[in-house]
């Protein structure tokens, strides 16, 4: 399982190698209060379609670990939990904190903390001091996934 990991967070470096990294200076502070970070890092809400883009987008890297309810999109992961109900089953402080920064749930998720910039190992020299999604686009996903109901 160690060797599956492994290979799994290689795959995933590889592909943010290709996706378009915010810049530092695009970090916008938060709060974490209890299991989520229940203000909008952008100060107003994500949309909902450019949200379902970002996911459905291999160079996020979202649909390389979760499946979901997205009939178009081939070849989707099956190694996290599937995002059908996501929106039942977390809220829009909990999904927002998953997304910018996952190792808070488990410090040993291969889940990319999407929105940090210090304290990660392994980080190619062109992505160190940035995030990965901008704070607009980790809105967006979250206002995506709070609309994925059973």
């Amino acid at each position: 399982m160690a060797r599956a990991s492994v290979h799994i967070a290689a795959l995933i470096a590889a592909s943010l190698a290709f996706a378009g990294v915010a810049r530092a200076d695009d970090l916008a502070p938060y709060t974490i209060v209890g299991d989520g970070i229940p203000t909008s890092l952008t100060g107003s809400p994500g949309d909902a379609a450019r949200g379902h883009a970002l996911v459905l987008a291999r160079t996020t890297t979202c649909i390389l670990c979760h499946s979901g309810p997205f009939p178009e999109t081939r070849f989707q992961g099956d190694l996290a939990p599937d995002l059908a109900g996501a929106g039942n089953r977390w809220t829009v402080s909990q999904l927002r904190l998953r997304l910018v920064d996952a190792s808070q749930f488990n410090p040993e998720t291969i889940m990319p903390s999407y929105y940090r910039n210090d304290g990660l190992v392994r980080v190619g020299r062109s992505f160190a001091g940035k995030p990965i999604l901008s704070a607009a686009e980790i809105e967006d996903i979250v206002a995506y996934l709070a609309t994925l109901r059973d």
